[in-house]
């Protein structure tokens, strides 16, 4: 069993459930039945919330009805406030305008250690209180509370440590999770662990029990957090001067008030939120739909960072002021403007690099298809992946004497012994199984005892120093967390057995006759091993935002 961090998947049992009716609202189910649950304090558990589809948009009036707008608001906002922050000493007072909400203090669960990565929750709230939010709702959205508030989305943008690669994971809103103990937003009052759909974690803690909830289950440190509602989405792609799509077939619809012809339009921001509303087109379905704003999210990244905004002072000007009073952030990112510039200036080269749009993978729970449960062991490695930094390009070592570059090491090429320095039984073994994954050729597993037969306390390397082994010691260190410590020369090693894998087949073979075996021995510090290969789930929920230039849906 591996010891790196796991993640709690909820189990898949959740009832069918009707809402419970107040005095003066709506049909039981209704959205503002709904609403009025959800405002209560403790929130409610989750029995009392209806089941709703995710193979359709369903009716006017769901509890679908405006979840992917905020999806793409999130997202967008995000990068936008990044793109536009390059001309910071110009427009200063612009910056001024962002809300900032500290909520470091309600954060009581213990947190994943930093990185060195930039990781930043988006996550858009379908409350309706506030201007320019009540008109989608009904008549409790004119009430001061609007009748409680959700999150529509939930997005986990990933900047990497050399800000030059981004991932943005989107969580699925129905997704049966286990949310841990939070204080009560309203109240401060703590509230116990339960299982629960993830958004339901905004309703009752705030984005402070979001952060812990995203956490905890992925192991991923929340170093900033980023919030927008639905008025805010308008403005921001009002602020760009829209952004066109492309459509496959037109649409006359009704419930999103929506009428485009087939092809190229150029989208104001209210027709923007109609589109991202837009429920009765294709298949129907939320997969479907999901890809759409994906697309829509890359067309916007695009046009943010783009020169033709970035040089005209004017746009540039009323950009920033928009996207300012968008939003509400954490008072550390809002007031950093070195943090600020640099997102910036890495949203430029994002662009030209491919930001990564990732959904979670997923299945209908079992016992409710209604639901969904995280797809195992896919998801565990996706956040592997985010934890241990991926996308970072490490530069492959080079020798100063030779002219021509020498070709760089991959893990097929490097033989290794795997040492446990530690008190922990068969972690060897489990640390072989990593490297073996991620393609490196594990030849032995063994024990070594450190002087005065005590743990090793941090993991090492050792080799015998030739020109290849050096190189290949190299390697292999990229790919332990935390990066041990290099050192020429072979440790004694004792109950020294042939590894396997655990297909059953030894997995020595595609290394070079003579290559040299690198000795790994593992320390307590032992994090784990980098994540480079994505379960085909993953891959498959992922587009690329370089790629959706000319893309109709």
């Amino acid at each position: 069993m591996s010891d790196y961090r796991s993640v709690p998947v909820a189990d898949s049992v959740h009832d069918r459930r009707t809402a419970v009716t107040q005095p003066g609202s709506t049909q039981p189910g209704s959205r503002m039945a709904r609403r009025q649950a959800a405002a209560a304090s403790p929130p409610p558990p989750p029995d009392d919330r209806p089941p709703r589809s995710h193979r359709s948009g369903g009716g006017p009036g769901g509890q679908n009805k405006m979840r992917v707008l905020a999806w793409v608001s999130i997202g967008l906002t995000t990068v936008m406030v990044a793109g536009a922050l390059t001309a910071y000493t110009t427009y200063r007072d612009a910056f001024g305008n962002i809300n900032q909400k500290s909520v470091k203090e309600d954060i009581i669960n213990p947190r994943p250690p930093e990185t060195g990565a930039l990781n930043v929750l988006l996550v858009g709230s379908d409350t309706r209180a506030g201007a320019g939010n009540a008109k989608y709702g009904q008549q409790l959205a004119r009430q001061s509370d609007a009748g409680g508030k959700r999150t529509d989305t939930i997005i986990l943008m990933h900047i990497s440590p050399n800000r030059d690669k981004a991932q943005l994971i989107s969580f699925p809103r129905d997704s049966m999770v286990q949310i841990p103990r939070c204080k009560n937003e309203t109240t401060k009052q703590e509230m116990p662990a339960r299982r629960d759909m993830i958004n339901s974690a905004y309703n009752s803690g705030g984005i402070a029990c979001t952060i812990s909830t995203i956490e905890t289950l992925t192991g991923i440190r929340v170093n900033h957090f980023v919030e927008v509602d639905f008025s805010g989405f308008k403005n921001i792609v009002d602020a760009l001067g829209g952004i066109e799509i492309c459509l496959k077939t037109a649409v006359n619809d009704k419930s999103s008030k929506l009428v485009l012809p087939a092809g190229t339009s150029l989208l104001n921001g209210e027709k923007a939120l109609g589109y991202v509303r837009l429920r009765h087109y294709g298949d129907g379905s939320d997969i479907q739909r999901i890809k759409r704003q994906q697309i829509f999210l890359s067309k916007v990244v695009a046009k943010a960072t783009s020169s033709e905004l970035l040089t005209d002072v004017g746009r540039l000007r009323d950009f920033v002021a928009a996207a300012g009073k968008s939003v509400t952030m954490d008072p550390e990112l809002a007031n950093d403007t070195e943090e600020l510039i640099r997102i910036a200036m890495s949203a430029k080269a994002l662009t030209a690099n491919g930001v990564k749009f990732i959904t979670v993978p997923w299945g209908a729970a079992p016992d409710d298809p209604n639901r969904v449960v995280w797809t195992e062991p896919d998801a565990s490695e996706l956040f592997k992946a985010i934890r241990t930094d991926t996308e970072v390009a490490t530069p492959e070592p080079t020798s100063s004497t030779s002219a021509k570059p020498k070709a760089a090491v991959k893990p097929q090429q490097v033989r290794v012994q795997v040492l446990n320095g530690t008190k922990t039984f068969g972690k060897a073994r489990e640390v072989a199984d990593q490297l073996a994954k991620e393609g490196y050729k594990v030849v032995s597993v063994g024990n070594y005892t450190a002087p005065g037969g005590a743990s090793l306390p941090k993991s090492e390397i050792h080799y015998t120093k030739t020109e290849t082994a050096t190189d290949h010691a190299v390697k292999l260190g990229t790919a332990v967390l935390p990066k041990p410590q290099a050192a020429s020369g072979k440790v004694q090693a004792s109950n020294v057995q042939p590894y396997t894998s655990t297909a059953g087949t030894a997995t020595a073979g595609g290394a070079a006759k003579g290559t040299p075996i690198i000795q790994l021995v593992v320390g307590e510090d032992f994090d784990s091993v980098k994540v480079t290969e994505l379960p085909d789930s993953v891959k498959n929920n992922s587009i690329t935002a370089s790629e959706q230039k000319n893309v109709c849906t």
